[in-house]
């Protein structure tokens, strides 16, 4: 069996946050947003049907999870979720908290504006968020720790 690899656009785009059983999560690098991803760390997964029923169910647990935790920490007026992967195979669960105030309400937010990386307090504010969150299984990525 080989070995789960990040893709290198997640690796490029992600800071990792933290981890599911099932699913790493990452930080897209775009402080226009509150947008997150969460990618089950099973080798050559392109879509959720390639997960087996067990994992399918896991996937959607830690999502469910974890959209409520964002929701109730950036106090999004809606979530966006989707698993595109048009450019990006690897099967990757985007988890965006939006608001009618952001800068593509209510278009999605893709090509909208350049990505605008956080500041190192910005992550390390973020990274306090989620370590008072009382998020079920999920433990925080240790700071500088790879994608």
């Amino acid at each position: 069996m080989s070995e789960f690899e990040l893709h290198p656009d997640l690796q490029r785009d992600g800071l990792h946050i933290g981890n599911f059983q099932l699913c790493r999560v990452l930080l897209i690098n775009d402080s226009n947003y509150p947008w997150f991803v969460l990618i089950p760390e099973i080798p050559n997964t392109s879509d959720t049907i390639d997960l087996s029923p067990t994992e399918h169910e896991q996937l959607w647990r830690e999502s469910r999870a974890f959209s409520a935790a964002i929701m109730k920490l950036f106090h999004g007026e809606k979530l966006n979720v989707a698993a595109l992967g048009n450019v990006t195979p690897q099967l990757h669960i985007h988890h965006i908290v939006r608001f009618q105030s952001d800068p593509a309400w209510p278009a999605p937010i893709w090509g909208v504006l350049p990505l605008v990386p956080y500041s190192e307090q910005a992550l390390e504010d973020i990274r306090n968020l989620f370590a008072s969150a009382d998020l079920e299984n999920f433990s925080l990525a240790t700071q500088g720790s790879s994608s």
